[in-house]
């Protein structure tokens, strides 16, 4: 066994409750910031962990504190609002950020850590709660090559693919790269789902040749179980999410003045759906959606 840390967790979520579970599987100490967006947590407690009323009594407890949060607002708030996390590092605490947020702004957090005499490392996450549980995420790290070897072990008890993807802010930069490819497809497969119903093809024949072609892989998988049976688990991520990470993507693009057409379109389209009133639904819903238009 790897050696036993005291973790802080910020963010007891979907994703965040299976790194929690994974964490105590593998005998590490653990607590987490008591909040109304967690997910229920007795099973939790019942194993050891602890609950804290602040971000500065978690970090003060901990050696790590892993942020699982939504953004990049999200991660600013828990980290520097009065009680936040740095109010509580010691001299050694590292802070690994598993959140999707904007590279430029993980770089200056970074920094702001720094100064608080803590370390930071971005760990963006793919896959899904499924995995979270079972510990084997994937994760995609931005660190210095030295902090990377050290946390590689405890990364490990909770993720089974590991890249480092190079300094600070990569990680998030690969997330968004990977997100956008992901969510991009999303909304070409629902568009396409939506357009073959309005043009009378039989659901199980549309899956079929798309799965026997150019349209198979990871993303028609998860779409598979609600295009055949109105069930949206095999992709729980919200369109609110969606929104928000596709717009992030062209943040990014936009800061390295790279072209993102496409996905302003993209993001076009997810504003759309979100505005009418559906952020709460799961992407796979999106084919529902549009095929009421």
């Amino acid at each position: 066994m790897n050696k036993p840390y005291r973790v802080g967790m910020v963010g007891i979520g979907l994703m965040g409750h299976g790194i929690a579970t994974s964490l105590l599987r593998h005998q590490h100490e653990l607590c987490f910031l008591d909040h109304p967006g967690n997910q229920p947590v007795d099973d939790l407690l019942g194993k050891g962990a602890v609950l804290k009323r602040s971000a500065r009594e978690v970090a003060e407890a901990s050696d790590v504190i892993i942020l699982c949060v939504t953004g990049t607002p999200q991660v600013e708030s828990v980290l520097f609002e009065p009680g936040g996390v740095v109010e509580g590092l010691g001299s050694s605490s590292i802070v690994i950020d598993c959140s999707t947020a904007i590279p430029s702004s993980t770089v200056k957090i970074a920094e702001r850590v720094a100064e608080a005499g803590g370390q930071f490392l971005d760990a963006a996450m793919t896959r899904t709660p499924k995995e979270a549980a079972e510990g084997r995420l994937n994760l995609i790290v931005g660190a210095p090559d030295e902090l990377f070897r050290d946390v590689l072990p405890l990364l490990q008890d909770f993720a089974e693919n590991i890249t480092h993807g190079g300094p600070v802010g990569s990680g998030h930069k690969l997330k968004l790269l990977h997100n956008y490819v992901s969510l991009g497809f999303t909304a070409v497969l629902a568009e396409a789902a939506s357009a073959a119903r309005h043009a009378g093809i039989a659901d199980d024949v549309f899956l079929e040749v798309l799965g026997n072609g150019g349209g198979a892989g990871v993303v028609l998988e998860r779409l598979r179980p609600f295009i055949a049976a109105d069930d949206p688990s095999g992709f729980r991520f919200s369109l609110a999410n969606t929104l928000k990470d596709v717009g992030y993507y062209n943040a990014m693009a936009k800061d390295v003045k790279a072209p993102h057409r496409v996905a302003e379109a993209i993001e076009a389209l997810y504003r759309e759906v979100n505005d009418q009133g559906h952020g709460d639904r799961l992407a796979p819903e999106l084919i529902r959606i549009l095929e009421k238009y």
